[in-house]
């Protein structure tokens, strides 16, 4: 077989596409390969370089072929779409790929390790309860009130319903409801059980992390958001800047200029949607005791400063992208969040490089 140099390879359940150039850029393989033939075809090729997906099962596979001495590099989906040429098709997908991981000003996603993808299962398991669990209480909530049994919103008040529901004696409420009810009302205790266990693990796994630790120190951070910032980001150096790295979490104007006027809207929403929506749920938090004057810093002077000309909402969404800059300084350059120095991260000698 002629030296292969580069290597698209297109990733899926079952049935894999390999496409290999030399260095001339001239085709050199085309190859479909069963799951179980992976591992043994790429032990026996000469290091190359492999482009892949970084889409399900990326950062396994990426693990697994470098641990054959080859140079590995996940691609974003959307950067490969550019490249690709007519007609879509796992072959076409791979050639595409193959095209991409070889340009210069391309943009790659760092390999994650075993831990921090298990970090990140931690927080995808608890959203998704945390998701079945407002559809329980929205049951509940909607059952009771055809009986005109109604309590205020907020998960802590459905206790109150689970309440009636245990009282036999209840007159209001009809033994054929009370049995159609209990289901509902015993999944949602389980499923807070599941998730208190689950925070139990994600503040385990912030501890032992030296990273979520310190980003925990920065406000609208706490454990959970800083575990999935360290987690989802394992190194935050490939940024240019804080910047960059706000606009990579969508939390910049979406842009459509031309002609030399420029023109900005909402913001983008691209990015790590999860990540984001944790943001911005803590830069609400912070934006609370900022507003009420509790905080005494110059980043909560900026704050009040600007929700005495913007609305709440949108003054939210600026601290939010104001946090994202300070993790970035917080995990690019191995700091700790000093809150008296103009809200920037500021040198110290606790804390080793990540």
């Amino acid at each position: 077989m002629p030296e292969i140099a580069t290597i698209g390879h297109d990733i899926a359940k079952n049935v894999f596409q390999v496409h290999g150039v030399d260095r001339s850029g001239k085709i050199v393989l085309r190859k479909v390969l069963w799951r179980s033939q992976v591992p043994g075809f790429f032990k026996t090729l000469s290091p190359c370089l492999i482009g892949l997906e970084a889409c399900a099962t990326a950062h396994h596979w990426a693990r697994t072929l470098m641990a054959f001495g080859h140079d590995v590099r996940l691609i974003p989906p959307a950067y490969v779409k550019p490249y690709l040429r007519r007609q879509k098709n796992d072959a076409a997908d791979a050639a595409a790929i193959c095209e991409a991981v070889t340009r210069p000003s391309m943009r790659f996603v760092p390999v994650k390790s075993p831990q921090q993808q298990s970090t990140l299962m931690l927080h995808g398991a608890r959203d998704l309860l945390i998701g079945q669990r407002t559809a329980l209480i929205n049951a509940l909530r909607g059952h009771f009130a055809e009986l005109g049994i109604v309590v205020a919103q907020g998960a802590r008040n459905t206790r109150q319903l689970i309440a009636y529901l245990q009282d036999e004696t209840n007159p209001d409420l009809p033994d054929t409801a009370r049995i159609a009810l209990q289901p509902l009302a015993a999944m949602l205790m389980e499923i807070e059980a599941q998730i208190a266990k689950l925070d139990k693990a994600i503040l385990a796994a912030h501890r032992s992390d030296p990273v979520s630790t310190r980003l925990a120190g920065i406000p609208g951070i706490g454990p959970i958001v800083a575990s999935c910032l360290s987690s989802s980001i394992p190194d935050a150096s490939l940024f240019q800047g804080s910047r960059e790295f706000a606009a990579y979490l969508g939390l910049v104007p979406r842009q459509h200029s031309t002609g030399g006027k420029p023109r900005l809207g909402s913001i983008s929403k691209m990015g790590n949607r999860h990540l984001r929506k944790l943001l911005v749920v803590g830069a609400h938090a912070a934006l609370y005791s900022m507003k009420s004057g509790k905080t005494k810093t110059v980043l909560a002077d900026w704050a009040r400063s600007l929700l005495a000309k913007k609305p709440f909402e949108v003054v939210a969404v600026a601290l939010a992208n104001k946090i994202a800059r300070i993790a970035w300084a917080v995990m690019a350059r191995s700091t700790a969040y000093q809150p008296g120095n103009k809200g920037a991260a500021a040198p110290t000698a606790s804390y080793t490089a990540a």
